[in-house]
């Protein structure tokens, strides 16, 4: 399967090629967010939740930050539903609106094809509130794609991280893609990029961020209970049902 793996390893190149001056735009946006104090708000539908559920509580991720979702956006708890649900106007707008970014906050909006009402409204909304937003799309995909919100994810993005990933998602046999979706392993590509530029910013400048350390090293749970005291009342997702 030498060809799946020379194809990944492409798109790869092809992100870091495409997004590279982005990915240090993007890494200046969340430092100054997080000297502010400020909180990073990742939203996402449908299997772009993987993504949310990426930067949410991850050892070695960023400690600030809130999954900003509905439920109704989560295939496990009803694919077609969730399907429906990132068709429907109004409820980005509505997700935004009750999480109630603000600056000095940024948001993160992942969807590869950028195209559904959901992630255009978040994008639109939390714009309109002076919060950046940092898009993680795929141009090609978005060309790809229905237009069903009048606009693009990206098109309401302060950057715009673009992670190649093809019209369709599949890439697998190349002559006839069918299987073998990529958007995970590229977006995932792209946050950790992201993450990587941002600890190389901040230790140029001195700054220690708050990061979460895996429950599972010595002194893991020490250094975690420290940061979630530090953002709980902030991110009420960290502590909730304790």
């Amino acid at each position: 399967m030498a060809e799946l793996g020379d194809r990944v390893r492409g798109l790869l190149d092809d992100l870091d090629a495409t997004s590279g001056a982005a990915i240090g735009e993007a890494a200046a946006l969340l430092l100054g967010s997080i000297e502010a104090g400020g909180v990073i708000h990742a939203g996402g539908a449908g299997h772009s939740l993987a993504m949310v559920f990426e930067t949410f509580y991850r050892a070695g991720g960023l400690a600030p930050v809130r999954p900003m979702w509905d439920e109704r956006v989560q295939p496990l708890a009803g694919a077609l539903r969730s399907t429906d649900a990132e068709r429907r106007p109004d409820l980005g707008r509505a997700v935004v609106e009750a999480y109630e970014p603000r600056p000095p906050d940024v948001a993160v909006v992942f969807s590869t094809s950028g195209r559904n009402p959901y992630p255009v409204e978040m994008a639109q909304e939390c714009a309109a509130r002076g919060v950046p937003v940092i898009a993680v799309t795929s141009a090609a995909a978005s060309r790809g794609a229905a237009d069903r919100a009048g606009g693009t994810l990206a098109g309401h993005a302060t950057v715009v991280l673009d992670t190649c990933v093809p019209p369709g998602d599949a890439v697998h046999p190349p002559d006839a893609p069918r299987t073998a979706a990529v958007s995970t392993i590229l977006a995932s590509y792209a946050w950790a990029r992201l993450l990587a530029e941002l600890d190389d910013l901040a230790a140029a400048r001195g700054v220690e961020l708050p990061r979460w350390v895996s429950a599972n090293v010595p002194g893991g749970d020490e250094i975690n209970e420290r940061l979630l005291a530090r953002y709980g009342d902030r991110i009420p997702e960290l502590t909730m049902n304790r």
